[in-house]
């Protein structure tokens, strides 16, 4: 496979530039390419290089259920002060992230966690055949494995609680079943006993995010889309084009689509819109192996991330920090993963890899996919959080709906 081309200067002009590189951004530009349009993609790091490539690999169809919710308020101590809390704050950063974390909370009510809920299931009901539809489009079909999600429960108390929210995934539109401890012992011999699990049948696992990347930009190169290697860091409407500049780069676009991901509301702001938007920093680490641990994405639910068999490698991945985008990352974190892998599996040494990102999320949990409040020569795709992976071909889709109307 060859790997994408870069064009060496940016064209001048263009019928609509995607703001942004990550798979909401690529899978957007492919989408409106497919449809006849002109298209640049600006993205000043590799395509697919951040959050796209760190993720936990997973078409989770089942993910209704927003990270602000009842449950956050319930354990807020726990989760605050505990050092293996799968959530952390940065204590630097606090003071910039207060405004965003007041708005979390309100929305961890249940009549608010509710209507969220119903928002993430309208967006997320056919997430996985859509996936493997953008999969065949881009070659990528190979990569994509329909062997469902356990969320393992150690205790029966925790269990019983999974019952409970199995209940509220399923009355949002999820697919799930629940497993007694033999059942998932079948399932995944390796794993320690456990008391029982979510399954979640449609969920797919991918293999190798950084390889199906490559793929998704090389489409994009023999679509004719025009990769452009800047940032952007001025957005200004006039003379009825909006005009993007930054250091090298100077393009007039008919329309703009805004999917920076983390680096996604000063853009917005420019525009006209100014949006709760924050960021959630991500970790992952690695283990080399030949032969897979597991056959299936697991998450053990006590510690808040997740085991995904890639090509290759088991890769652990998760949690949520805090913490905005200036600050370095956080050893701790990754130590955390390490002690929940070992937690898993004993002989697990030192991870080969590690791996730090931003995941742009918004406090409600639903992404902003609409035209800008100043009008529609400026659409906005951010704030996927978790799901940005899962929700790329959905949100394509979208814009290229708002794009033709």
């Amino acid at each position: 496979m060859s790997e994408p081309t870069f064009f060496s200067g940016a064209p001048q002009s263009v019928e609509i530039a995607v703001i942004g590189g990550g798979v909401i951004g690529m899978a957007i530009a492919l989408r409106l390419a497919r449809d006849g349009r002109e298209v640049a993609v600006i993205e000043p790091n590799a395509p697919g290089s951040g959050a796209s490539f760190g993720n936990a690999g997973t078409i989770a169809d089942y993910g209704v259920l927003p990270v602000a919710n009842p449950g956050v308020l319930r354990n807020l101590a726990a989760l605050a002060f505990d050092r293996d809390s799968p959530l952390s704050v940065r204590l630097a950063a606090l003071p910039g992230l207060t405004p965003w974390i007041a708005r979390f909370l309100r929305n961890c009510l249940p009549a608010r966690t509710e209507a969220n809920a119903a928002a993430l299931g309208e967006l997320l009901h056919d997430a996985t055949p859509l996936w493997q539809e953008f999969a065949a489009e881009i070659g990528a079909s190979g990569h994509l494995h329909r062997n469902g999600c356990l969320y393992a429960y150690d205790t029966p108390q925790a269990m019983t609680a999974g019952a409970t929210e199995a209940a509220f995934r399923r009355r949002h539109g999820a697919e799930v079943e629940l497993l007694d401890g033999p059942q998932v012992a079948q399932m995944e011999p390796r794993l320690k006993p456990v008391a029982g699990a979510q399954f979640f049948p449609n969920a797919v696992n991918i293999d190798d995010p950084g390889e199906v990347m490559r793929k998704l930009a090389t489409s994009l190169t023999e679509a004719g889309v025009a990769m452009v290697p800047r940032a952007v860091r001025r957005l200004e409407r006039r003379g009825g084009r909006v005009h993007l500049q930054g250091d090298g780069l100077a393009i007039a676009a008919g329309k703009v689509v805004i999917a920076a991901g983390a680096h996604s509301r000063a853009l917005s702001a420019q525009a006209g819109d100014l949006l709760p938007l924050d960021t959630e920093r991500g970790y992952h680490i690695e283990y080399d192996m030949t032969e897979p641990l597991l056959r299936r994405v697991v998450c053990p639910v006590a510690r808040g991330f997740y085991a995904i068999p890639m090509a290759g490698r088991l890769r652990f991945a998760g949690t949520v920090e805090l913490g905005g985008l200036g600050l370095p990352p956080d050893p701790a974190r990754h130590a955390l993963l390490e002690r929940g892998a070992r937690a898993m599996f004993p002989h697990l040494g030192t991870p080969d890899r590690c791996w730090f990102g931003f995941r742009p999320s918004m406090p409600d949990s639903i992404p902003v996919i609409r035209r800008g409040r100043l009008g529609g020569d400026v659409i906005l795709a951010f704030g996927h959080g978790h799901l940005g992976l899962t929700l790329a071909p959905r949100t394509a889709r979208m814009v290229a709906r708002l794009v033709a109307d």
